[in-house]
């Protein structure tokens, strides 16, 4: 099957020459090409428009969660029959094994994984193994290792009518692929026996499959719901692939066990050789555990750390990861396209993940908790990550300099179908005194007319003061961006003390109080919220906030990671969601990145200006609807109640059909990327589940 795009209008403004040009340069083998896009110029639905005509499978990654799965439900809203699916790690949440010699403090794993990403993990692979029309939306955890794609497929079972297999025999191959047995109700990768049927439910389903044999054969295979256990279809096969991504054949895992007891003792021997005997008692206890457990139950806490020696790779080889399961040529080359978004932010990340967790491994194995080959379960290398793409995208409106020094091509898509232009960028003193005694150089940056240069310049925070009440008073929302949380957190105090009002944000207030700050801001005075946000660098990226008229960079000329140019252009482009868009850069003197800044705005300014006027276009402020997941979470729980009500709970019976139709809407929050709904809906299942085991 063939990528078909659905489109509800037609590329414009600067996406045709974007789409020609990217799609020119991949078919004449261009390796690196970067789509320099501002934002709001539909850079999702130009790189769309590049799968739609290149025809290849598509990896796209991005450097967060949240980030992926907006843009996983874009794709899919964009490639309706085509396979768009969401990988990302499956951990709710995860810390690491460690030890720390310092303190003596040894971490042990903890991890909390997530069912529903997991089952999206196994959906993913599973696609890119059985048709070509596949997107994957992922994070940066595609580069870690995951299992032999040639070992996951070869394993597959393939279930058909007619088959002669007896009820005991077709048992032992579901658990030779990791299902597990059960007498309860049916999770992904679980399966029951009732009578002469086998219910199984695949791990990367929501639905079951009913075997039923009759006298050593196959005679029927139902597909049922998982919830209402309505008959689906009968169907004649079915494909199932293992529950783990992690493979292995009894020959395998018998030469797995020489090798590691071979390396034990290698490791053994050289730290009786180093007087490390505390060291070496530890290791062989917790190695002999481990392979104990291996033999005996098939699993032991960290078996990843054995991984190297079950897939029979060599020392210091690469791991294979999501990567492995795309399509290559018959060179080894990769045959997908690759898509890095926000890559100023995802090359680097990529680029650092070998190095962090290479030291966390040393030293496990310097101390004697790991033998050395834990090292080889690892993330790829960027070298090796380079290796292993191909033809590369990078997206991004502020392209690093190793997108630009790799890029064959930059390819700008700088006008907006919309019309909106970049905001104005004014440039004011910190200091306060009389604005005359200014540099030259500063002043020629400043702009006129926007305040009495007879008078004394009363400092930044007066300035940024006075200007606030204007765009209050206006009806728009302001931001701030400080170098400090204390600083931000002091400013929004102060302005509080003025009269304004005004919160404060950055990275020690949690996710949900963020995004109901973000909403408050928004929502403004007049519907219980605030008029002016003071926060650090997560202001950067991310923000969609329409109504947002101001925002004020203090101390804009202290150079650094926060006042880089790359840092102040996402910055300014915050503000270019409204046509009365406004920056103010409070700086005492203009710097290299101020300048490279404030020149790309202008130049994008200028751009867009010229195309609006060419085309009779009148910008106009973003319209969007104010969501919030607080509000959310409210009324979640009072439709609860009112289904609650609804069904009369007073007997067992009851609850179980309430549990049923709230997993029924968990999984449709899940599949359409809704996982915030799908949380607080896992959170009512579980507890009405409590009132069950009551």
């Amino acid at each position: 099957m063939q990528f078909k795009i659905k489109k509800d209008f037609q590329p414009a403004g600067d996406q045709p020459q974007a789409i020609e040009k990217l799609v020119s340069g991949v078919k004449k083998g261009l390796k690196h090409q970067t789509l320099l896009g501002v934002t709001g110029s539909g850079k999702t639905f130009t790189v769309a428009n590049v799968i739609q005509e290149i025809q290849k499978p598509t990896l796209v990654i991005a450097h967060n969660k949240t980030l992926a799965a907006q843009l996983a439900q874009e794709y899919r809203e964009f490639f309706p029959e085509n396979a768009v699916h969401y990988f990302v790690s499956y951990y709710d949440y995860y810390q690491p094994e460690a030890y720390m010699p310092v303190s003596d403090t040894y971490i042990e794993k903890e991890a909390m994984i997530n069912q529903e990403i997991e089952r999206l993990r196994h959906a993913s692979t599973q696609a890119l193994l059985t048709r070509k029309d596949v997107i994957i939306v992922a994070s940066v955890s595609c580069i870690y290792g995951l299992g032999s794609p040639v070992e996951y497929e070869k394993v597959n079972l393939k279930i058909g009518v007619g088959e002669r297999v007896s009820r005991a025999e077709f048992i032992r191959k579901l658990i030779d692929i990791h299902f597990e047995r059960t007498t309860a109700d049916l999770s992904p990768g679980q399966f029951r026996a009732i009578g002469n049927m086998v219910e199984i439910m695949p791990v990367s389903e929501k639905c079951i499959f009913r075997i039923e044999i009759e006298n050593s054969k196959i005679e029927k295979i139902l597909k049922i719901d998982a919830i209402t256990r309505t008959i689906l279809e009968e169907t004649q096969v079915f494909f199932l692939f293992p529950a783990k991504h992690f493979i292995s054949t009894k020959e395998q895992s018998a030469q797995a066990f020489k090798t590691i007891k071979a390396e034990l003792a290698g490791q053994l021997k050289k730290f009786e050789k180093e007087g490390k005997l505390l060291e070496a008692e530890r290791l062989k206890r917790r190695t002999s555990y481990d392979l104990a457990l291996i033999r005996e139950i098939g699993y032991c806490n960290g078996i990843e750390n054995y991984s190297r020696h079950f897939s029979g790779k060599s020392a210091g080889e690469p791991p294979d990861t999501l990567l492995s399961y795309f399509p290559h040529k018959a060179d080894g080359s990769a045959d997908f396209l690759t898509i890095i978004d926000e890559s100023h932010v995802s090359v680097p990340q990529i680029g650092a993940m070998y190095n962090g967790d290479a030291a966390r491994k040393q030293a496990l194995v310097d101390y004697g908790f790991r033998l050395p080959s834990c090292r080889d379960n690892r993330p790829l290398k960027f070298e090796e990550f380079e290796q292993r793409v191909g033809q590369t995208i990078y997206t991004s409106a502020t392209p690093s300099d190793y997108e630009r020094e790799h890029s064959t091509q930059v390819v700008e898509q700088v006008i907006r179908p919309t019309g909106l232009i970049d905001p104005v960028v004014e440039v004011r003193p910190i200091v306060s005194g009389k604005v005359s005694r200014v540099p030259l150089a500063m002043r020629s940056q400043m702009a006129k007319g926007t305040f009495d240069t007879s008078e004394n310049y009363p400092g930044q925070i007066a300035d940024f003061i006075v200007e606030a009440e204007e765009n209050i008073k206006a009806g728009g929302r302001v931001i701030a961006t400080t170098l400090t949380k204390k600083m931000a957190e002091d400013l929004s105090e102060y302005l509080k003390e003025k009269g304004i009002k005004a919160e404060y944000l950055h990275s020690d207030i949690k996710t949900i109080e963020r995004i109901e700050i973000l909403t408050n801001l928004r929502k403004g005075p007049e519907n219980g919220g605030f008029d002016v946000l003071v926060g650090v660098n997560l202001l950067r990226e991310g923000l969609d906030l329409p109504e947002v008229t101001l925002i004020g960079i203090l101390d804009a000329d202290k150079e650094g990671f926060l006042r880089s140019d790359t840092s102040l252009i996402q910055i300014i482009g915050r503000a270019a969601r409204n046509v009365k868009g406004k920056v103010i850069l409070y700086a005492d003197s203009v710097t290299k990145s101020m300048k490279f800044a404030m020149d790309e705005t202008n130049r994008r300014r200028a751009i867009q200006i010229a195309y609006n006027t060419k085309h009779g276009i009148t910008p106009k402020t973003i319209i969007k609807k104010i969501q919030d997941i607080t509000d959310q979470l409210q009324s979640k729980h009072q439709k609860t109640v009112k289904e609650l009500l609804t069904f009369d709970i007073k007997t067992e019976k009851n609850i179980k059909s309430v549990i049923k139709y709230k997993e029924k809407q968990l999984n449709s929050a899940v599949k359409i990327l809704d996982f915030e709904t799908a949380a607080l809906l896992r959170d009512e299942i579980v507890e009405l589940t409590k009132l069950v085991e009551k």
